[in-house]
């Protein structure tokens, strides 16, 4: 429980960063925040089934949530770009 709760938080912090990083693909702070919040889920999910974790739950926590929020925040802001056309 603890791990999820943490890849939740840093895919938040990931999607933010992202935001401010790229800001091309920004979605404003509340969505990257929530768009980070399900990327962070979906990354360390997919690191955890990888068997990427190696130091533990906490640190597949860490890594895939912050970088599952950076990707899906890019990913969403590339889908919306292409919509604005």
């Amino acid at each position: 429980m603890t791990s999820t709760i943490i890849s939740l938080i840093c895919g938040a912090v990931g999607g933010n960063l992202g935001g401010l990083i790229l800001k091309k693909f920004s979605l404003g702070p509340l969505w990257n925040s929530v768009v980070g919040i399900v990327g962070g889920g979906i990354g360390s999910q997919v690191i955890g089934m990888l068997g990427l974790g190696g130091g533990g739950d906490i640190v597949s926590g860490l890594a895939g949530g912050g970088v599952g929020g950076i990707v899906l925040m890019v990913v969403v802001g590339l889908i919306k770009k292409a919509m604005g056309k």
